[in-house]
């Protein structure tokens, strides 16, 4: 009888770390896609400004978000 229980639980652990997939971080997938968003908003409103100085800080807020995304990406996996 013991060693009909101890290959139950065998085969149960088993199966159980055959399950366990890799797995995704979908709240930092999330948050990269959010700030991928974010910076094409920036880089649109840089295009639409005419201001040279309001186009550079657009620009680099963009470049910000971009920076941030990529980090979130970097923590999904």
């Amino acid at each position: 009888m013991k060693k009909i229980l101890i290959v139950a639980a065998t085969a149960g652990l088993m199966s159980l770390a055959a399950c366990n997939g890799g797995t995704t971080n979908t709240t930092a997938e999330n948050v990269a896609d959010s700030h991928e968003a974010n910076a094409a908003a920036y880089e649109a409103a840089a295009d639409n400004t005419t201001n040279a100085a309001s186009e550079a800080v657009l620009e680099n807020a963009a470049n910000v978000e971009e920076n941030k995304a990529d980090a979130a990406q970097a923590n999904a996996h």
